[in-house]
């Protein structure tokens, strides 16, 4: 099922699938080169996770206008099945992305306050994820 963008916070179901964690890059950022290792070390250690490394401009058709507004790196987008529950550039450390993976597995990181770019950007994410894993 698609992710939607809900009308309201209250609008938001529980959502469903497995949790996706992909990291949205460009080929010629050197902070994104660097965050690759980081990464991909976090992702060995969640077997039951899919991550992915999405570079924004070979998959600008598919991820389309919202990703031309990703301007620092690295930006992560965390989702459930087609659901996304966070969009946003982060601090490139190991920990700071375990803590995230972990805030979603559990349930404690909600989509509440995300953008149109966040649910624009969904389902193109999650079916990039399926073909790009790290």
């Amino acid at each position: 099922m698609p992710a939607t963008r809900p009308d309201s916070p209250t609008d938001i179901t529980p959502a469903e699938g497995p949790l996706t964690v992909a990291c949205l890059c460009a080929g010629w950022c050197t902070a994104c080169q660097a965050y690759r290792a980081t990464f991909d070390a976090v992702a060995a250690q969640w077997g039951a996770v899919r991550f992915a490394w999405i570079d924004i401009e070979a998959h600008s058709d598919a991820l389309g206008d919202a990703a031309l507004d990703i301007e620092n790196f690295p930006t992560l987008m965390l989702l459930r099945g087609a659901q996304p529950l966070f969009l946003g550039t982060v601090l490139p450390h190991a920990g700071t992305l375990a803590r995230m993976v972990e805030a979603a597995q559990t349930g404690a990181l909600a989509p509440a306050g995300l953008d149109a770019a966040a649910w624009d950007m969904a389902p193109a994410v999650a079916r990039l994820a399926g073909d790009a894993r790290a």
